[in-house]
């Protein structure tokens, strides 16, 4: 007998309920119905998704190229490697692959010209990188920006400097980048005994870079902070975008059975297609972009295109991070507001903001810094977790504090003009959306205040006075001079040169003992002799009457003056010394060719020359010494330049160069700063470019939304009779309220944040002049913003806009 089931049979109703999705596939379906919601809404909808895909992929741009910095770095740094030449200590042997090279190196104007002079000494030499053949003598081959510059019209007086035939071009693998000017000649020339010439058989010398210093790590970290977190709060304000039209269609789910948490999931689900929209705009503004950074160039500063290729693990974090903190803020901003059937109320009674939660914020960023932020100068060492922590979460406080500020302030205006009131009304029932407006220009104001106290504060120990006299002369310039006669003829061709004034000029070489006795290395004693005029005697002593053919001794004084041992015992009135070198065992070369010193030689006190250096040794006036019989000597000239000539500087390099290509010509200047300083400063200096220019796009974006959300309101009032000037004050109005409150926070926290950072550095005061022109910067920006929102705003206020679909 069969058992007959007598529970009743479930209803439709109830089999739906028992296969409705449950856990992840309830998140993937409300999801999933958002995203339909998003582009199935007519135009409304797709606009306010593009415009969330054009802030967010402003932001995803900016972080693909920060992501992109450790790989740029590393390629120009194995490009540098590749390229530099093999040199041991112990010098390579002649081969069939080795060659002679001299490295040379000049300026145009504020462009670095470096080039290597090559004379291959077997049939196959080693090829420098991005070269195919080595450049025979009197040809080179250049870099595409060199040979550029060369066609030029500006060109004409760099190619008087180098005296080569232009056979090829040097590929991006021999580059460190795009901008370079850099270039490999050749040189029958070159000989193993020249001073700076040396022998190699190979490239790719790994040269290990000198470590960062914990401030120039803290400025890194710091930067690195302050750059990137007006990123992330855009992109968290951008995935709120359409809010007051997207709560009225929540309502309409609500209305059709949809309970709260399935309407905020759904809401999440439109964000998170504006964002993955985002990634896609993102990715292709980064490639876009990175198509002219090679334009790029601030302070020899660039890289090719491919450089700019962002690191895997951290281009995953981007694609994974930015959806997911969509659907987070989405969910976070609709946890105060209740979604029912007929309609959206956002706390018809607003509950005010409260200071308590959000005032410790920053004081416990700034805590964190000041008391685990340890920087150990002996360790090179820094507690980087402490140090970025705090003032991510300092930064972080300023965008918390902000909406407290604005509501705080517009509660109390009162009265005044109708575009005033109207911008107090506006600004007192919705003022989170007028301060996550300005809250990015904020965060960038504040953390650019803090950077530029710490730079200004420990600028001074990167810069270091080198004692040069630029009063006295601009330039100075060292060249080999094989004989006396050229010696004279460089010292009047440089005195004719166009663009100077007047030239210090002098001969260097040494005189030695003939007699047997040895000084420190078995060499004979010797000591150094500088012959010159006595107007040249003037710039490096103080020798009092002087003419020509007169001898003096100068004694050097002061820190920087070098105590000469065999000075006294070389140089004695009527004694005889040796114009001869001597070889490397202590052995005279040549032929004796002696030099009786005068019965009378007077001693004089010398002082520093304008490049600081301090004389010392045997000076001889050019009437006292045949110049002819010195040894291997050294011309030298200190040029004082015409500063009515633009180009005076050009001309006295090409000048030394018809004399010898690997001439020495540099600038005199009062102070040097650090390379590693100065490369930190001008990296964070183009990435600062970036980001507010980042800033300003994504502003615009932000004001567009926010007048397209107020579009069918300003129609009302235009169409009620408002006139459209007052509206327009009204908008700016609404503007410069929360740019006012913002910029001054900007300002206190900035400040605060930048006092703790200088005492981590260990150093104090603040510098004005460097603070207020940041915060002036930030309200031009806004302004700008705000006047090109100025003509959609007159085209909202049209008619058309009481339309609706």
């Amino acid at each position: 007998m069969t058992a007959v089931d007598h529970r009743p049979r479930p209803t439709g109703q109830e089999e739906s309920r028992a296969k409705a999705p449950a856990g992840l596939a309830v998140w993937f379906r409300d999801l999933v119905m958002g995203m339909r919601f998003a582009v199935g809404s007519g135009r409304e909808g797709w606009t306010r998704t593009l415009l969330t895909a054009v802030g967010v992929g402003l932001g995803v741009a900016l972080l693909l190229g920060a992501s992109s910095v450790p790989s740029l770095l590393g390629n120009r740094s194995e490009r540098s490697n590749a390229r530099n030449i093999e040199f041991r200590e112990q010098q390579a042997q002649r081969s069939d692959s080795s060659f002679l090279f001299h490295r040379v190196g000049s300026k145009f104007r504020d462009k670095s010209v470096d080039g290597v002079l090559l004379r291959p000494e077997g049939s196959h030499p080693a090829l420098p990188p991005g070269v195919d053949k080595v450049p025979g003598p009197g040809e080179m081959v250049v870099s595409p920006s060199l040979k550029e510059l060369l066609d030029s019209p500006d060109g004409k007086l760099l190619d008087d400097r180098l005296p080569y035939r232009v056979v090829g071009t040097i590929g991006e693998a021999g580059l460190i980048g795009p901008s370079e000017h850099f270039y490999y000649a050749g040189s029958d020339r070159l000989s193993p005994k020249d001073s700076g010439t040396n022998r190699a058989s190979a490239y790719g010398w790994q040269i290990q870079s000198p470590g960062m210093g914990p401030i120039l790590l803290v400025l890194i970290l710091i930067g690195c902070v302050v750059l990137l977190m007006p990123v992330a709060i855009f992109i968290a304000t951008a995935v709120r975008f359409g809010g007051e039209r997207r709560d009225r269609r929540l309502a309409a789910l609500r209305l059709v059975g949809a309970d709260n948490h399935m309407a905020r999931r759904i809401a999440a689900g439109e964000a998170l297609l504006g964002s993955l929209f985002g990634l896609a705009v993102g990715a292709g503004l980064f490639l876009f972009g990175r198509q002219f950074i090679g334009a790029v160039d601030i302070s020899s500063l660039n890289a090719f295109p491919t450089d700019l290729s962002p690191v895997p693990a951290l281009a995953v974090l981007i694609l994974l991070a930015v959806p997911a903190s969509a659907v987070v803020v989405t969910l976070l901003a609709l946890r105060g507001i209740a979604i029912e059937p007929l309609g959206v109320v956002r706390s018809a009674v607003p509950r005010r903001r409260r200071l308590w939660w959000r005032l410790p914020i920053p004081l416990v960023g700034l805590a964190l810094l000041a008391v685990f932020g340890t920087v150990d100068k002996k360790t090179e060492s820094i507690n980087s977790y402490a140090i970025g922590g705090g003032a991510a979460l300092t930064l972080l406080g300023l965008t918390m504090l902000l909406p407290w500020l604005v509501e705080a302030v517009v509660a109390r205006f009162k009265g005044g003009p109708v575009p005033w009131q109207l911008a107090a009304r506006r600004l007192q029932l919705s003022s989170s959306s007028a301060a996550r407006a300005v809250s990015g220009i904020t965060v960038a104001v504040a953390g650019a205040i803090a950077l530029q106290l710490l730079f200004t504060a420990v600028g001074d120990d990167y810069t270091k006075e080198t004692g040069q006299d630029t009063s006295r002369a601009q330039m100075q310039v060292m060249l080999p001079a094989r004989d006396g006669a050229t010696t004279q003829k460089m010292i009047a061709a440089f005195e004719r040169t166009e663009g100077v004034s007047g030239v210090i000029a002098t001969v260097g070489s040494r005189v030695a003992s003939p007699g047997p006795e040895r000084g420190e290395g078995g060499y004979p004693l010797n000591t150094s002799l500088t012959v010159g005029t006595c107007e040249t005697l003037q710039e490096v002593s103080r020798p009092g009457p002087c003419k020509d053919g007169d001898v003096f001794v100068i004694k050097g004084t002061g820190p920087g003056a070098f105590e000469d041992e065999d000075l006294p015992k070389v140089v004695r009135p009527g004694a005889q010394v040796l114009f001869n070198g001597f070889d490397d065992d202590g052995k005279i070369k040549g032929k004796p060719r002696r030099w009786a010193l005068p019965r009378t030689i007077r001693p004089v006190q010398g002082r520093p020359d304008p490049t600081g250096e301090h004389a010392t040794g045997l000076f001889a006036t050019m009437g006292a010494v045949d110049i002819k019989k010195l040894d291997e000597p050294t011309a030298r000239a200190m040029v004082r330049l015409d500063p009515s000539v633009p180009d005076a500087a050009e001309y006295v390099r090409n000048t030394a160069a018809r004399f010898d290509v690997t001439a020495n010509v540099f600038q005199l200047m009062e102070t040097t700063d650090d390379r590693r300083f100065v490369s930190v400063r001008n990296g964070l200096l183009i990435a600062s470019v970036a980001t507010m220019t980042l800033i300003a796009a994504s502003m615009l974006v932000a004001s567009l939304e926010q007048l397209r959300e107020r579009r069918r309101l300003l129609s009302v009032l235009v169409a009620f009779g408002t006139r459209r000037g007052t509206l327009a004050w009204s908008v700016l109005w609404q503007t410069a309220v929360p740019m006012v409150l913002g910029l001054a926070l900007a300002v206190a926290g900035g400040l605060g944040l930048g006092l703790v950072l200088q005492g981590l550095a260990d150093k104090t005061g603040v510098a004005w002049s460097t603070v207020w022109p940041l915060p002036l910067f930030g309200a031009g920006l806004i302004l700008l913003v705000t006047l090109l929102s100025m003509p959609p705003l007159w085209r909202m206020m049209r008619a058309d806009g009481l339309r609706t679909e």
